[in-house]
């Protein structure tokens, strides 16, 4: 009977991945402009963020398809040494960050003035330019880090794809809709008001077959 693969590797890898407890530099990919700025997790930091975010991710099923693995697992992946998450910790100065979150701005039930103080910024770098997951992908690890937010110790997780992502453009301003939405009401499922009605995806442009009704088995 055939066997399936762990999404947390195996003995059997022959040496294709890096471990978990491995920092290997040369296997990720550098930090892009998201993060320009802001304190860089390196070393053991990196380690333990990126160990909790292979359970975040295997709780709320965030698969890589094309490889059929957990997406944590691309940073390991030494076929692919410049793709997968590279995390800073957003210092709130404004040299540092004139983007940086401020409660304050946003009028709901999500957070209250002062309940925002411990700012991640993740920024993921697909395999390649066109890589048609990448919309899925970056708001799937948006839900999964704050939608488990007890998990760790940041108030807010915001997520970015790398620029040279053809639609990064796009696939950004989704995520800032969707972390402007959550910031209002403390709900990782709300969409913006301005995406009720939205038909297609950044990435598919397939009119009413990009729009996804979410049900209680959907991955994310």
């Amino acid at each position: 009977m055939p066997s399936f693969p762990s999404p947390f590797g195996s003995d059997d890898d022959n040496g294709l991945f890096d471990g978990y407890d491995e920092f290997v530099a040369d296997d990720l990919p550098r930090p892009g402009g998201f993060l320009d700025g802001h304190d860089v997790l390196t070393g053991a930091d990196h380690l333990a963020f990126h160990r909790l975010t292979r359970d975040c991710f295997e709780e709320r099923k965030v698969y890589d398809m094309t490889f059929n693995y957990n997406l944590a697992r691309l940073n390991l992946d030494t076929r692919h040494g410049n793709a997968g998450f590279r995390y800073a910790v957003e210092r709130g100065d404004a040299a540092a960050a004139a983007d940086a979150v401020d409660p304050a701005d946003f009028d709901g039930d999500g957070f209250d003035d002062g309940d925002c103080d411990r700012v991640l910024r993740a920024e993921f770098t697909p395999t390649t330019p066109f890589c048609p997951q990448t919309h899925t992908l970056t708001i799937g690890a948006f839900r999964a880090w704050n939608g488990l937010s007890d998990r760790h110790e940041y108030d807010l997780v915001r997520v970015r794809a790398a620029p040279m992502h053809n639609q990064s453009e796009a696939v950004n301003d989704r995520l800032a809709e969707l972390e402007a939405a959550y910031l209002e009401t403390g709900d990782v499922e709300t969409e913006a008001e301005e995406d009720a009605g939205m038909g297609s995806s950044p990435m598919t442009g397939t009119g009413d077959a990009g729009a996804q009704t979410r049900s209680t088995d959907a991955p994310f």
